[in-house]
């Protein structure tokens, strides 16, 4: 049982491939069809917002423990250009270029946990987490 997996993202087939495997490991941890899909739907918005903003990067996915209960940790890492102001693309109805605003706050919506962290010119990291109900 692999306790973390590391998924370079740089093209629309490691969207794909992120996509497959956030669902197939949900899958194996118990998560029901609905948070399976959630899961995929996070995961893929966080590869696609890398492959059209900063063209590279990582998503790992980690497998939780936490007071008895099991979750689906989800770290996003680019080395792109970073957001200039995250108060304002995490602000309800904001639209930034391509919507990358909208993407992020569905992704909270889903999400039991999200946090992001950003530095112009270094790079974007989103964790998130979904906890076994």
């Amino acid at each position: 049982m692999v306790e973390e997996q590391r998924i370079p993202i740089s093209s629309d087939l490691d969207i794909v491939a992120a996509r497959v495997e956030a669902r197939n490991l949900a899958r194996e941890m118990g998560f029901g069809l609905i948070d399976q899909a959630r899961i995929a739907t996070v995961v893929s918005e966080l590869a696609r917002n890398v492959v059209l903003y900063a063209h590279s990067g990582q998503i790992t996915l980690k497998r939780l423990t936490s007071n008895n209960r099991q979750g689906l940790g989800i770290i996003c890492e680019d080395w792109g250009p970073g957001i200039e102001d995250v108060e304002r693309v995490m602000g309800e109805g904001s639209a930034t270029t391509q919507s990358a605003g909208k993407g992020l706050v569905g992704i909270k919506r889903l999400m039991d946990r999200f946090e992001i962290r950003s530095r112009p010119g270094v790079g974007t990291t989103v964790t998130v987490c979904k906890w076994l109900r």
